[in-house]
């Protein structure tokens, strides 16, 4: 953790619906004109498609069928740790950009599934802002959650998760159901030891419940709408939180735990717009007296 150089990290797994969120926090950052420098967890992925795939081949010739970017083998979790070291420290770093598919090829200059070199951060920046699968991942010894000032958690619940996974990868990967339900299965294990953990170290879950049936995610035709779902709202450490002013602000939330509220799900980007907001002013103003 840092005074001078906080670090905000979104944690979700793959289908969780992080990026979306990450457009919230885009916005208040540009309201509030605070230069944020981004880490996406990709980056941090050790392997290229390609190589990954030839790696899951070789692990599976050894038995092993859960190989997958959610463990630490497939990641560089050393790196991401000492990345994080270095921002809190100095307010510098180095990432790179993991090319998603044929736009962003065209971006960069490179094939997709391929990396692209290593950078530095731009300078002069106010925070460092990573969204991905491991911003609170502990493996080992290793703890990345140590040098995160703001930590957030992005999880739906597993059906709705998996849901949101199938219709993204068929649409925009031009995967088949089958195809991603394998990807579920191997990633499983690692799901249960890496992702899952890291919700406990999160200050804030923001977890989305659909309230239609979502029983068979394998056959769903449409993705819940937000009026269809709640949005569970935990927060770790309850202390300052306003919750008679949240309550006032979203007609038909309550509380379910001294440390939760519920709220519709049409109202999540308010919410984290009023949560997130105050938390994020607090840091910048720690920075900027610390300078």
């Amino acid at each position: 953790m840092s005074i001078k150089h906080p670090i905000i990290a979104i944690t979700g797994s793959s289908g969780a619906g992080t990026t979306s969120v990450k457009r919230t926090f885009e916005q208040i950052f540009r309201r509030e004109t605070i230069n944020a420098v981004y880490i996406e967890g990709d980056a941090f992925h050790r392997w290229s498609r390609t190589e990954m795939r030839e790696k899951m081949k070789e692990a599976a010739v050894k038995g092993d069928n859960n190989y997958s970017h959610f463990g630490p083998d497939a990641n560089l979790f050393d790196d991401l740790d000492r990345t994080f070291a270095d921002y809190a420290k100095t307010g510098t770093g180095l990432t790179r950009t993991y090319i998603h598919d044929a736009v962003e090829a065209e971006q960069h200059g490179a094939a997709p599934g391929t990396f692209t070199p290593w950078r530095e951060f731009e300078p002069g920046s106010d925070l460092l802002f990573y969204e991905g699968l491991h911003g609170c991942v502990q493996s080992g010894d290793l703890d990345v959650s140590k040098h995160v000032d703001l930590r957030i958690g992005v999880v739906p619940v597993i059906n709705l998760e998996w849901i949101q996974k199938l219709h993204r990868d068929k649409a925009s990967r031009g995967y088949s159901t089958e195809a991603v339900t394998d990807t579920i299965l191997r990633r499983m294990p690692d799901y249960i030891n890496y992702i899952c953990p890291q919700f406990t170290k999160t200050d804030i879950n923001f977890q989305r419940v659909p309230t239609v049936d979502t029983s068979n995610p394998f056959i769903a035709r449409w993705i819940p709408t937000a009026d269809e779902s709640i949005v569970v709202i935990r927060f770790r450490d309850p202390h300052g939180i306003d919750f008679p002013y949240l309550l006032s602000m979203m007609d038909g939330s309550f509380m379910s735990r001294a440390n939760s509220i519920v709220i519709p799900g049409g109202k999540m980007e308010l919410a984290m717009q009023l949560i997130l907001t105050p938390l994020i002013l607090k840091l910048i103003e720690k920075r900027r007296r610390a300078l």
